[in-house]
């Protein structure tokens, strides 16, 4: 059947697709609302090397000058923070910022981007946490602020750094206000709009099927058993009497 045979019996049979539509869009109405919200925030983290370098001078007599840290940028950096990403993506880590596993509290460490090949370049610890309740999203991401400090502070301490040393998490973004996340739920709406029309349509055309069925029969001639007229709903059974 081509379109616009297909919109002739939509509308013909109106009384039928209307209905239908008008509770399609209620039920799509009605699953955005009820689909469980969820709410998002972020915060990014950015390491930066002492204000002294990165190492302890030999003689005292001689420090190490004094430069900015956050233009003081080189590959380690990089590395390190690659480093304290993996070490914040773990199940200890997830239990102490309060997600449990099953739950609709999620987080996610990363440094930001999605290519591979910059994962050991760039300096950045970004933040980001899923949640029910836009206070819970938010406390996720302050608790695991927090542990990615003590995190670095462990790491460099295991290595046996000198403390002077020690690489700092500079909090370029603090935890952003939650906002909620509406695409899940849009996508739910959309599905069931989507199975709501096409059941729609098949209404309508279950409809206009009968109504030539209907048609169909009442255009047969007419069938009599000895002179006797039968019914449309028992032609079928009386035809075998014919045949004899």
């Amino acid at each position: 059947m081509d379109f616009w045979a297909t919109v002739l019996v939509l509308f013909r049979r109106w009384y039928v697709t209307f209905p239908v539509f008008a509770l399609v869009l209620a039920g799509a109405a009605g699953v955005y609302v009820k689909f469980p919200k969820t709410y998002v925030s972020s915060s990014a983290l950015a390491l930066t090397v002492p204000r002294d370098g990165g190492s302890v001078p030999a003689d005292p007599k001689f420090p190490n000058p004094v430069v900015n840290p956050i233009v003081n940028i080189d590959s380690g950096l990089g590395l390190s923070a690659s480093i304290l990403i993996q070490g914040l993506n773990t199940a200890e880590i997830a239990e102490k910022a309060g997600v449990r596993p099953g739950g609709r509290t999620t987080f996610k460490v990363s440094n930001g981007t999605t290519n591979p090949e910059l994962m050991i370049t760039v300096p950045f610890v970004v933040i980001s946490s899923e949640a029910p309740t836009p206070q819970e999203a938010y406390d996720v991401v302050v608790r695991l602020n927090r542990l990615a400090q003590e995190k670095l502070v462990e790491q460099q301490r295991a290595l046996g750094a000198p403390p002077a040393t020690y690489l700092k998490a500079l909090e370029v973004v603090p935890p952003t206000t939650p906002e909620e996340k509406t695409g899940s739920r849009l996508r739910a709406a959309f599905v069931a709009l989507a199975m709501g029309l096409f059941l729609a349509m098949a209404a309508a055309f279950a409809v206009e099927s009968m109504a030539q069925a209907r048609r169909a029969r009442r255009a047969e001639p007419p069938l009599a058993v000895n002179g006797v007229p039968v019914p449309h709903g028992l032609r079928a059974a009386a035809r075998p009497l014919l045949r004899r």
